[in-house]
């Protein structure tokens, strides 16, 4: 099973609803063999800009380095090493260039696939969504007929577990 972040763009300017589901990213936490074998296209395709220049810099840096003070061999062993670094790091990588434009993360998901992992996460985001949008009209009715006026935002509500949780973790409605 892999585990994704999930990205929430910024509203647009003048919009007060949500942001589009089709906007969302979802970024997959471990090690990426494009980033390994294609480094700076990897770059390219995902728009990481300063993390391309960053690179740019260190190969700038290392290749007169490498080539005046080292064999071939452990040229090819630091830029094997630099290339493994970028694999493994490449979930990260893509998160500071996201979070650099903008995208707030708002959780994780687990599942077999992308496909897999949006599709639990917008089912319990639109539960979520609907839930919340639920107890705001209900409070907000009975806010409105106290005399307080307006309407209240409703916390967010924990995700129902349709299934009993397993592991170390206990059931968080259960008392000591």
């Amino acid at each position: 099973m892999a585990v994704y972040t999930v990205h929430e763009p910024l509203l647009k300017a003048g919009v007060t609803s949500a942001p589009e589901p089709e906007r969302f990213m979802f970024v997959r936490d471990g090690f990426s063999f494009a980033a390994l074998l294609f480094g700076p296209l990897w770059m390219l395709w995902h728009r990481m800009w300063l993390v391309l220049l960053g690179y740019g810099v260190v190969v700038a840096v290392l290749s007169p380095v490498l080539h005046l003070h080292a064999s071939r061999t452990v040229a090819l062993i630091v830029w094997a090493l630099l290339a493994l670094l970028l694999g493994f790091e490449a979930g990260t990588l893509r998160r500071f260039s996201l979070g650099r434009r903008g995208f707030r993360n708002i959780g994780l998901v687990v599942g077999d696939d992308l496909e897999l992992a949006e599709r639990r996460f917008f089912d319990a985001w639109v539960r979520k969504e609907s839930s919340v949008r639920k107890d705001s009209w209900v409070r907000g009715a009975s806010a409105g007929e106290s005399g307080a006026g307006g309407q209240t935002a409703a916390p967010s509500a924990p995700l129902s577990t349709e299934h009993p949780i397993l592991g170390l973790f206990p059931d968080p409605r259960a008392s000591p």
